[in-house]
């Protein structure tokens, strides 16, 4: 039987030196059986205060404690790193990149549930995971499921925003019942991970708020400046200007 693992990650920073200071992590083998892990893990490269603002990790907290290869959960998500099983994050590209950067080779099947909610929520003006918390209200039915599984909820923590995360699979997958309702919803989450999403509206810059393909027509230059200078675009912005262009 598939493992589902849901996991997130805090870090000393978003660099590429950046490495893992915290890993929350849910093994969900059952609806009855959800093994939970929350650990803090040392590291070589010094916590930046950027980061230290957002998850409220400091020095001090990591002091004796295990590197990353040495915690529990890194032996479990070895363990079950088989394509059968599944590898769940939301905006999994960052988090599993840093799992590389401490030697992880990755066998799993992925859900991104950031691309999943772009694609099944597309409707919605954002979908990082603690606005998604409040537009579904999720924060209502989450005091009970922490309770059950013991956990503690704060915002940016890693096992806080997993157990936010866990509860918002459901909503994605009750949608993909909806609209796929003869295909396997793990099976299709994990293909929309792959599925780049066209981008309806930007986001940012000069014409936040303005659909692309208004843009496209009275100024398709910007959209060209933006491909060939925004060097930190992610896949779904490029795919599409592509798109445009």
């Amino acid at each position: 039987m598939a493992k589902y693992i849901l996991f997130d990650t805090e870090t000393t920073g978003a660099t590429e030196e950046d490495k893992i200071i915290q890993i929350g992590m849910m093994i969900v083998h059952n609806k009855n059986e959800i093994e939970v892990f929350d650990e803090l893990c040392s590291s070589d490269v010094a916590i930046k205060l950027e980061a230290m603002e957002v998850h409220n990790i400091t020095p001090s907290m990591l002091e004796g404690k295990n590197s990353f290869q040495e915690t529990h959960s890194y032996e479990k998500l070895l363990k079950y790193n088989e394509s059968e099983n599944y590898l769940i994050a939301h905006n999994i590209s960052f988090d599993l990149g840093m799992l590389e950067k401490e030697g992880f080779k990755n066998q799993y099947t992925l859900i991104d549930t950031l691309r999943c909610a772009k694609h099944l929520y597309n409707e919605m003006p954002y979908h990082r995971l603690q606005y998604l918390r409040y537009a579904l209200e999720l924060y209502k039915i989450e005091e009970k499921v922490a309770n059950d599984l013991e956990i503690v909820i704060k915002a940016h923590d890693a096992i806080g925003d997993v157990l936010v995360m866990k509860l918002f699979l459901s909503k994605l997958v009750q949608k993909v019942q909806e609209l796929y309702p003869q295909i396997n919803p793990m099976i299709k989450l994990a293909e929309l991970t792959k599925t780049p999403v066209l981008i309806k509206t930007f986001k940012f810059g000069k014409y936040k708020g303005t659909d692309v393909a208004e843009v496209a027509k009275k100024d398709a230059g910007y959209l060209l400046w933006m491909r060939d200078n925004m060097k930190d675009l992610d896949e779904d912005m490029r795919f599409t200007l592509d798109n445009f262009l």
